[in-house]
């Protein structure tokens, strides 16, 4: 039972030792495609934060509308 212990402990101890943290090297190919993709969410976000603000203006003219409209009457 102990030789399994130590066998097991051994095995997780050579296993951490020779697994590396730091992050691996991409290639041009992986850089570009990350670049693209981070692009492509950077333009959906700035879409989304466009429509956002158009529908916020919408709502600011139809309130400026009915102001108008209840200053006439």
């Amino acid at each position: 039972m102990k030789k399994l212990i130590f066998a097991v402990v051994l095995m997780f101890s050579i296993a951490t030792v020779f697994t590396s943290c730091r992050e691996e090297k991409k290639t041009p190919g992986e850089k570009i495609e990350e670049a693209a993709e981070d692009t492509k969410d950077a333009m959906e976000d700035a879409a989304d934060d466009i429509k956002e603000e158009m529908e916020d203006v919408k709502e600011e003219m139809e309130d400026v509308k009915e102001e108008i409209e209840d200053e006439v009457e």
